[in-house]
């Protein structure tokens, strides 16, 4: 494989960004950092707003890429858990960085956001 270079819209780590990037991985990890392992229904509880289906998706792409174990016990019912790898653990401290960075800064990407729209009527009220 030739040198990543995630500019190259055909290189593989582009894969790995949208993984990494996706809102609900962001979510699943750092729940998974902080408690781990879970079961589905308590990650859910905890990622409030999220579909089944998308956590299915989600986990199951999570699993595929490596970053999260999922494991069956031969109970009836069957009880499934949920863990990170070491590479999804790798992911812990970068990601915790990008969440903390967020909650430090959401009033002024709000403040900016609501002064860019008014900005955007006023010009349209002008045009």
């Amino acid at each position: 494989m030739p040198d990543p270079n995630l500019y190259d819209p055909d290189c593989p780590t582009r894969l790995v960004l949208d993984r990494i990037g996706d809102r609900w991985t962001v979510l699943v990890v750092l729940l998974l950092s902080q408690k781990s392992p879970m079961r589905f229904t308590e990650l859910r509880r905890h990622v409030g707003g999220i579909a089944p289906k998308v956590l299915t998706q989600t986990l199951r792409a999570l699993e595929r890429d490596g970053l999260l174990r999922r494991t069956v016990y031969a109970e009836v019912p069957p009880r499934v858990e949920y863990e990170l790898t070491e590479l999804g653990r790798s992911l812990r401290a970068p990601i915790t960085a990008i969440g903390r960075w967020a909650e430090r800064h959401v009033g002024e990407v709000l403040d900016a956001r609501a002064s860019y729209d008014d900005d955007q009527r006023a010009d349209q009220v002008d045009a």
